[in-house]
């Protein structure tokens, strides 16, 4: 039967590829790495799901880091640093992001189950067009392909702003907002989602807010499992997630309770 959701809206590293999100923080790290700066897993992490540029803007402007590069470089960072780190951040992120492009279980079922049902398939990313041609290749070779990708740099604002989820709902022709889903693994993403009128579901334990490969993630006990999966949906929530789940391999559920939602006159 035709689903009354219209389209849902995917992230990438963290949703549907790269369980853990581990390619953005590898790449940031080595960015970092090569002005002499250290930078934890922590502090790359803090800004996840923002476009590239803006992301090491806003690892620049971190008070520690600000501190440490600032004790290490004799002045505080300045836009020619950012601009000089994006540069060198641009081709680590394209390797890393291909490195890690193996679909999150579960993500491929889900799309092909979604337009058996009439339901368009869109995704928006933090990476830029060129950080996403190794991922886009391996995705269709598992077989994923969305039928829109919308990537940082082609809307006038990034995440949070709700304007690369617009674009992908007017591209695929996907309206009322009302009718649609965002699903991402982190915070702005979560937000974006909720600025641009849809239903948004967050992602605890496949991305950033665990943080964790898909093989640590099991070795895990279950009670550090259980911590680590509340602590990831307490601010997945406080970003506005109307839902929170593990992974896509559980969204189906979620999916069906927004669907007949939407069927009952419910808006998110």
């Amino acid at each position: 039967m035709p689903s009354t959701i219209k389209a849902v809206i995917f992230d990438w590293a963290g949703t549907m590829i790269d369980y853990g999100c581990m390619a953005p923080v590898e790449a940031l790290k080595s960015a970092f790495a090569a002005e002499g700066l250290d930078i934890s897993d922590e502090d790359a992490r803090r800004d996840m799901g923002r476009a590239k540029h803006d992301h090491v803007r806003a690892l620049l402007a971190y008070p520690p880091v600000t501190a440490s590069w600032t004790g290490l470089k004799g002045a505080a960072p300045t836009e020619d640093d950012v601009e000089r780190i994006y540069a060198a951040l641009v081709p680590l992120m394209a390797e890393a992001a291909t490195r890690h492009a193996l679909l999150i279980p579960g993500a491929a079922a889900l799309v092909a189950d979604l337009r058996a049902q009439g339901v368009k398939v869109g995704s928006g990313t933090g990476y830029t067009r060129e950080m996403m041609q190794g991922i886009l290749n391996a995705a269709a070779e598992q077989g994923y392909a969305p039928d829109v990708v919308v990537c940082a740099g082609e809307t006038p604002s990034g995440r949070p702003a709700p304007l690369m989820t617009w674009k992908a709902l007017i591209e695929m022709d996907a309206w009322p907002a009302s009718a649609c889903v965002k699903v991402d693994d982190a915070e702005v993403g979560v937000a974006e989602g909720c600025a641009a009128g849809c239903w948004s579901v967050g992602l605890a334990a496949s991305g950033n807010g665990v943080g964790l490969s898909s093989d640590a993630w099991r070795s895990l006990s279950e009670t550090r499992r259980r911590a680590l999966r509340d602590a990831a949906e307490t601010s997945l929530k406080a970003a506005g997630a109307h839902y929170v789940v593990d992974s896509v391999a559980d969204l189906g559920p979620t999916l069906s309770e927004i669907a007949a939602r939407i069927s009952a006159g419910d808006r998110p």
